[in-house]
């Protein structure tokens, strides 16, 4: 399994950067929203997780300019479920690191399938 983090230092810079708008909506990457939502879910409840990703993302969509419109409730939901999945696969006495990493080994490449206005497609987390 590849490493993409080293460090919890790491981890707490993305979060910040996209609690603080302060990457770029170029930076914000799949990667990204699997680490902020992994990060969360390992500092709170599902249900509040889901609250924190959604007002961040809704936030981070106006602070760039970008209708909110590319937001869904469902979608951010799934991510949420799916990550659930994936963590049980890691130790209980994983590091935040580890389970990080391993959420983005997993779900690095994965998509939900999405429908909107009847026609389908796939959206990134």
């Amino acid at each position: 399994m590849a490493d993409y983090f080293n460090t919890e230092q790491e981890i707490e810079a993305v979060v910040s950067g996209f609690e603080n708008c302060t990457t770029s909506k170029e930076e914000f990457t799949h990667l990204s929203h699997l680490t902020v939502a992994t990060y969360y879910l390992s500092h709170s409840t599902p249900e509040e997780s889901f609250e924190k990703m959604r007002s961040g993302l809704l936030r981070f969509l106006k602070h760039h300019g970008v209708n909110t419109s590319k937001y869904s409730d469902r979608v951010t939901w799934a991510w949420i479920e799916e990550i659930r999945q994936v963590c049980p696969l890691t130790n209980q006495d994983s590091s935040l690191v580890e389970i990080v990493n391993t959420v983005i080994a997993h779900l690095g490449h994965s998509r939900i399938p999405i429908e909107r206005d009847g026609e389908a497609g796939n959206v990134n987390g």
